[in-house]
């Protein structure tokens, strides 16, 4: 086994800010999570105020800590719930505050509902900087004693982390505050910094102190290009000179305002003030019994052999009806041998139609089961295939969530035998009983059959009503079912945050609350089917008693042998008796004719993101890399109010390196996901290679050109070696170019000092791995594929500065030959790109080098000088006291 820590020893003192630093997989983040008491330590212990954590209740415990995580975790529901979570008690003016605080309220306020604004799961419909602003709010208005930060602002842009950074600074006062991260400009201010490597404390002190140690901090130090380029033993002054100290402008303050933007996720609408609607969707198809009867085409002459059993087995009841007539009628004889010998054939009889009865019940159950299993996977294969189909677009909606999709392939998919399995069987078998009875009755006495068929009607009418009664309630429960399912998926999947802020009972409220309404119809519903229920299985023995008295005026008027009586009222009853109970499930017909109607609704949408019908170019195509955007306006399929891209042209040269940078929320996400086809654009259009993307290019063949490594990373519970070979799934990738590409990705030693290797499992969501060691992984995936167009949204946002320098070497070295587009905060890791592009509202602000921009001194310039750290913010506070 891998061990994580080795023997660590760490003492932090009460209100004192301390930074936790280093390579990547030395044991930051999990110092962090034992603090949590996430996990409890194989060996020695961890102590808060002098009690060890054991012995501490975990839930008072942790009400005391609030979490920023490396990634930030948000839930489906609304902006205020979110923030709220970390303090249910917290006041809507409490919420502004820490809104405030974590520089969000700005474009939270813009937004259409603002605060009450839904953000779909998992934060769908924000960039990542907005995510993670609201997570600082929501640990911000905690008020905890003890603040965690684990790459706080990785995921900022330059103007936002600048503010965010000294919001947290002032927060970290008056409480214990523990950080980690891989930019030193945040960790400037610490009142001590601990330089960790594998598992051990190697170095700790303050800033100051260990750069004059010059010893593995001051590595780290010299190797932050952008913190400190000239690294010196600061003698007569605390502060560290910074290069570009020299090219700052007086005017701070109004340069951080004027960089920022309304960011796009907030933007107006387009001048003229129109919105565009989005297509709504088609409804619910209502399907008949026949089309889903036709589903079971494959299995069409084995329910053609079940319903011959089922008849088989129908036709049992007016048989034994038969023979308990002629027992009742042979006993009046006075011959004792006789009625012997007729009760021997009799009994021989019983048996015989026992035996036929049940092998014709074994096939029914069969073969019916069998088209029932077998139509349940083949639809729920269908419905994902054209899940996995549909564009990015379908998936943002909130109906098509997480836990709604997986109940409809769970639920759905299996409700849909309903109408076709067993069911099926079970009304065959009752028909047949019912029309054989009917047909002997006749044939016995036609009078008392009439009579006797008076409570047919009644026990189908009952049935009908109670069906009818039922379908009010079950549209509730389903979407009450599908949101709770939703609410279970989240909270699991993300129980390190939900145990962090001590949100258990809060989820289970939510879970809880999700059932009231669909529970109160249910319960309304099925008060009146009981009744009605209960009526069905009266009126057969109503009609029982009936058709026996009935039965005695005609013997005792003497039209008809008693013993006719018995035949007629035993086959009329059990006909009308099983009629009933097969009925039963009539409202178990309808749910399933509703669950058939929703998969073939699913299966019959055809996704807006499509191949095009006349390629240009063949499928196998290997691109250039020519990348323009011509005219590219877009609105998210979600919010059709909000603006993101404003009529942008870019031209990318094949070859070249370019960089995004901008505010958060821009629109850089969105050309990436643009050039992937994720979404197509409402207007303009996305060439490659001279070729428009949407109608002379497949998808396959896009995409088959372009690797991509995303702002968080994304691995699947496989080994590593089949999660790196993931990147190219149109080949069988050899454990030779895994090895290549992981040891280009910087990845490669660690994972051959795991005990299995390449066939080390990482577990669900790769929990089991640090953010840069996932980070780095997915870079190899990227690479293994060799693709023209190689994607990178923040790929080194989460690596420590050693290995993102040696990351970043093998990023350039990969990007020879082929178009790299790059969307980086850390301004240092593009400052060699060929070209750098600064998107602000929507459109191309400047572009050019990083010394070109730098010279423009424009809105570049200004978010290069934010990167300062220490020197920019002592010259802000100078300025704001002359102001």
């Amino acid at each position: 086994l891998l061990q994580v820590l080795n023997g660590l020893s760490l003492t932090i003192e009460e209100n004192q800010t301390v930074a936790l630093v280093g390579p990547s997989g030395c044991g930051k983040s999990t110092v962090l999570q034992l603090i949590q008491r996430m996990y409890d330590p194989d060996s020695g212990k961890v102590m808060a105020s002098g009690n060890d954590l054991r012995n501490m209740n975990v839930r008072h415990y942790r009400n005391h800590i609030a979490v920023v995580g490396q990634e930030p975790v948000l839930f489906a529901g609304s902006i205020k719930e979110n923030i709220r979570m970390s303090n249910p008690d917290a006041t809507d003016a409490e919420i502004i505050e820490a809104a405030k605080a974590g520089h969000c309220h700005d474009f939270i306020k813009k937004l259409p509902d603002a605060y009450d604004t839904m953000i779909g799961e998992r934060g769908a419909q924000l960039s990542g900087g907005q995510k993670q602003r609201i997570a600082i709010a929501r640990a911000l208005v905690r008020k905890p004693k003890i603040l965690l930060l684990d790459e706080a602002t990785s995921a900022l842009d330059s103007a936002s982390e600048a503010k965010v950074q000294k919001a947290l600074d002032a927060a970290a006062a008056g409480r214990t505050t523990i950080m980690v991260s891989h930019r030193l400009s945040t960790v400037l201010n610490a009142d001590r910094i601990v330089f960790l490597d594998k598992g051990e404390v190697v170095e700790e002190g303050t800033y100051i102190e260990l750069i004059a140690k010059k010893g593995r901090f001051y590595q780290l130090a010299a190797e932050n290009q952008v913190e400190t380029e000239e690294i010196t033993t600061p003698a007569s002054t605390d502060k560290v000179p910074s290069k570009h100290a020299k090219i700052q402008k007086p005017k701070r303050v109004k340069s951080i305002d004027s960089i920022e933007s309304h960011e796009s996720s907030v933007s107006s609408v387009s001048s003229d003030g129109s919105v565009q609607e989005e297509e709504k969707e088609e409804p619910e198809y209502n399907p008949t019994t026949w089309e889903i009867l036709k589903l079971c085409a494959p299995e069409k002459w084995l329910m053609v052999a079940g319903v011959f059993a089922a008849v088989a087995v129908g036709s049992s009841f007016p048989t034994f009806a038969i023979l308990f007539g002629e027992t009742y009628g042979f006993l009046e004889s006075p011959d004792s041998d006789w009625v012997r010998g007729q009760s021997n054939i009799i009994a021989i009889l019983f048996l015989l139609v026992g035996v036929y009865t049940g092998i014709g019940i074994f096939f029914q159950i069969l073969i019916f089961n069998i088209t029932g299993v077998r139509l349940t996977a083949r639809l729920r294969v269908a419905a994902f295939e054209t899940m996995l189909k549909q564009e990015i677009g379908w998936f943002d909606d909130p109906k098509n969530g997480v836990g709604a999709l997986t109940a409809r392939l769970a639920a759905d998919a299996a409700a849909v035998q309903g109408a076709t399995g067993t069911r099926i069987g079970a009304l065959m078998q009752a028909s047949a009983t019912i029309v054989i009875g009917i047909i002997l009755s006749m044939y016995f006495t036609w009078k008392m059959t009439l009579v006797s068929l008076i409570s047919v009607p009644m026990v189908i009418g009952s049935v009908v009503m109670e069906g009818r009664i039922l379908s009010v309630g079950l549209a509730l429960v389903r979407e009450a079912s599908y949101k709770a399912t939703t609410i279970a998926t989240e909270a699991i999947s993300n129980i390190k945050t939900v145990c962090a802020f001590c949100g258990e009972e809060g989820v289970m409220k939510r879970y809880h609350d999700a059932f009231v309404g669909g529970r109160l119809a249910a319960r309304k519903s099925l008060r009146w089917r009981g009744s009605v229920f209960s009526f069905g299985q009266t009126a057969p023995v109503a009609g029982y008693a009936l058709s026996l008295w009935y039965g005695g005026v005609l013997v005792a008027d003497g039209e008809i042998h008693y013993k006719s009586v018995i035949k007629v009222s035993e086959a009329l009853i059990f006909g009308a008796w099983m009629m009933g109970q097969a009925l039963a499930f009539a409202p178990n017909f309808g749910a399933a004719v509703s669950a058939a109607g929703r998969v073939m609704t699913l299966l019959a949408r055809k996704p807006r993101v499509v191949d095009t019908n006349a390629p240009c170019v063949p499928i196998d195509y290997v691109a250039k890399g020519r990348i323009e955007y011509t005219n590219v306006k877009f609105r998210y399929p979600t919010r059709r109010e909000v603006e993101v891209l404003r009529g942008l042209s870019l031209l990318i040269p094949y070859g070249k390196r370019v960089a995004f940078v901008g505010p958060s929320g821009c629109g850089k996400s969105t050309l990436i996901q643009l050039l992937q086809r994720l979404y197509d654009p409402d207007e303009g259009i996305v060439y490659l290679d001279d070729y428009n993307i949407v109608s002379e290019m497949r998808l396959a063949t896009l995409r088959g050109n372009i690797g991509i490594v995303s702002q968080e990373p994304v691995l699947f519970d496989r080994t590593i070696a089949e999660n790196i070979a993931y990147g190219d799934n149109r080949r069988n990738v050899t454990i030779e170019e895994i090895v290549s590409a992981a040891k280009q990705a910087n990845v490669h030693a660690f994972i051959s000092a795991l005990p299995n290797g390449y066939n080390t499992r990482i577990g669900a969501r790769a929990s089991q791995l640090s953010g840069g060691q996932k980070q780095r992984i997915a870079i190899a995936r990227a690479l293994v594929r060799n693709p023209r167009v190689l994607l990178l949204d923040e790929a080194t946002s989460a690596l420590d500065t050693h290995s993102e320098k040696i990351v970043q070497e093998a990023l350039d070295r990969a990007s020879e030959g082929r178009t790299s587009l790059i969307i980086a905060h850390r301004l240092a890791t593009i400052q060699t790109a060929d070209m750098i592009v600064v998107i602000t509202k929507g459109v191309v602000a400047e572009k050019g080098t990083h010394k070109e921009l730098i010279a423009k001194n424009g809105v570049y310039a200004r978010l290069y000088e934010l990167q300062c750290g220490i020197p920019e913010e002592v010259d802000e506070a100078a300025e704001e006291e002359t102001l």
